[in-house]
């Protein structure tokens, strides 16, 4: 039986949904598992992403299924993926996060591999916090944390503005948006998602 690795995330301009499918070809390369995209509900009024200029870029990955917080317990592996709000993840996230009260209950995700990539508007702007703030959420529900090592080089790129932390893959949106992640951030994160894949499947076998 393959791996069932999740790639749940919430991208409002469409950066993050681009990181989370390099996760994905990540997960794919690693023979016997199976990457499950989904993205979570979105809470912002349809007029407002209409005025933030976010409502045609959404239109590119609203194929996805929505997430389910019952949902979760098929996965062996879960790879969140959020953009920063002022350093913490972003309100849709943390709203779908805040409903696995029954998980953690009944222990659902225990032993679970639980991993994050995120992405902010500047080199500066918090990619650092939130994923480790986020890891908290993770440890509450008993889950497995893992990142990306150094042993991902690309992790030592100073030849170019780039995003990338050891506690998960991240890239730099821009103030306006208008960045799009790059072949560095992108290996990054397909690294993460086969690193993930190889882990989970190591623990399910």
């Amino acid at each position: 039986m393959a791996t069932h690795i999740q790639i749940v995330f919430y991208s409002m301009y469409g950066h993050i949904h681009t990181m989370a499918e390099a996760v994905a070809e990540g997960v794919r390369s690693v023979e016997g598992c199976h990457a499950e995209l989904l993205q979570v509900p979105e809470l912002v009024p349809e007029e407002v992403l209409e005025q933030y200029g976010a409502k045609a870029a959404r239109r590119a990955f609203a194929h996805i299924p929505i997430a389910t917080v019952d949902g979760l317990v098929a996965a062996d592996a879960i790879i969140f993926g959020t953009p920063t709000r002022f350093g913490n993840m972003a309100a849709q996230m943390r709203n779908f996060l805040d409903q696995t009260g029954k998980l953690w209950m009944q222990g659902s995700l225990v032993g679970k591999v639980g991993s994050v990539f995120a992405s902010t508007a500047t080199q500066h702007g918090g990619q650092e916090t939130t994923i480790t703030s986020f890891h908290s959420t993770l440890l509450h529900q008993g889950m497995i944390i893992v990142g990306v090592p150094y042993a991902e080089q690309r992790l030592l790129n100073m030849n170019e503005i780039t995003g990338g932390t050891p506690y998960g893959a991240t890239t730099l949106a821009g103030p306006d948006g208008s960045r799009k992640p790059s072949e560095n951030e992108l290996a990054i994160a397909r690294y993460q998602g086969s690193h993930v894949a190889r882990i989970a499947h190591k623990l399910k076998g």
